[in-house]
């Protein structure tokens, strides 16, 4: 790897395609898209606040490249990431009448890239999308290995499918133009994949923030998950270090408290209920805080233990009786823990 001209990784999962890191490339998007997919229609998928930004020059960009091109804009915002925004953009693709060969492009951050990605999954059982993530948490996790998926009343990414995008563009100059709280929202992913793996940890211990190396890192270690378990079997639930406390955050505080922030909140949990249970020693837990702090400092979270857990009992990760942790265990060593739901308030206390 070298920080001079694009980046690139390939992904070789159930449908092979390419991760792009690079600078300025949203301005002539429309020459990658062409690259992978052949002239047709394409949807535009976004939300309120990235349309202002960036739709018209990736609209501009597909239409110079020969495609026919609609746009679809939703409030942005976890609030959006529902069973009604996902039946809206349905009929906006049938009443744009796209077909089974067109294709839809996912330009946001990552509910965006869910929404879409969901609705590519879904629509005439499937049809080709795109990801040009603009949030740092997008470009490093959540645009790449196909997870899509909406939220229910009960809880987060309840409905979903996998399906993988043709192509991802992640362009570091949109994360130039973030908020610092929502480039904060990345850092506090970034710290989950810290703890999986050493060279994300030694990046991140020396303070350096170099951006182009950080999001080849976290997206390469994940390439090599997806590649593994692409259908989160077995070692791919490890990425949600962190998510189960995340997800009830999240949901108590009707999403208010923002999904990197949460998961942030989460890991500092975690590895409190990790060292509680003997899993690492102080010396360690408090090497790896000192790490974490440095980068997603705001870690203090509004709710008891007792209504995180009772919050957590419809997320995903639960079988019967049973919920899947991702405890801490070293640097680089996390591990699947099961633990009884009448025993999580305990085990995390």
């Amino acid at each position: 790897m070298t920080n001079n001209g694009p980046l690139t990784i390939r992904v070789k999962a159930s449908g092979e395609y390419d991760i792009l890191i690079t600078e300025g490339a949203i301005f002539s998007v429309g020459t990658y898209i062409k690259k992978v997919i052949p002239l047709c229609k394409i949807a535009i998928v976004t939300d309120d606040t990235v349309d202002k930004l960036y739709s018209q020059m990736v609209f501009d960009s597909l239409v110079t490249n020969g495609y026919q091109v609609v746009k679809y804009v939703f409030p942005h915002g976890e609030q959006s990431k529902n069973i009604d925004t996902y039946g809206d953009i349905l009929n906006f693709l049938t009443e744009n009448d796209l077909t089974r060969t067109d294709c839809i492009v996912a330009l946001g951050g990552g509910v965006v890239g869910d929404m879409a990605g969901f609705a590519a999954a879904t629509y005439l059982r499937g049809i080709k999308y795109v990801q040009i993530p603009t949030t740092l948490l997008a470009q490093i996790d959540s645009s790449v290995g196909g997870k899509t998926a909406i939220d229910l009343k009960k809880g987060k990414n309840l409905v979903g499918a996998f399906c993988q995008p043709r192509l991802v563009v992640c362009d570091i100059t949109t994360l130039y133009t973030l908020p610092a709280n929502v480039f904060d929202e990345g850092m506090g992913e970034a710290a989950k994949y810290a703890l999986l793996d050493e060279k994300i940890y030694d990046l991140l211990k020396s303070d350096v923030r170099d951006l182009k190396k950080l999001i080849y890192l976290c997206v390469d270690y994940k390439r090599k998950v997806v590649e593994n378990d692409e259908f989160e079997k077995g070692e791919r639930k490890l990425l949600n270090l962190g998510h189960t406390v995340a997800h009830g955050i999240e949901r108590l505080s009707e999403y208010k408290i923002p999904h990197g922030k949460a998961v942030a909140m989460g890991l500092y949990a975690i590895l409190k209920a990790s060292l509680k249970n003997k899993f690492i020693d102080k010396k360690t837990y408090e090497e790896m805080l000192d790490v974490i702090s440095k980068i997603a400092p705001e870690h203090d979270c509004p709710f008891s233990i007792e209504q995180i857990a009772n919050a957590s009992l419809n997320d995903k990760k639960r079988s019967g009786d049973n919920i899947t942790l991702v405890t801490v265990h070293g640097v680089g060593d996390c591990r699947l823990t099961t633990v009884k739901i009448q025993d999580l308030t305990e085990f995390l206390s």
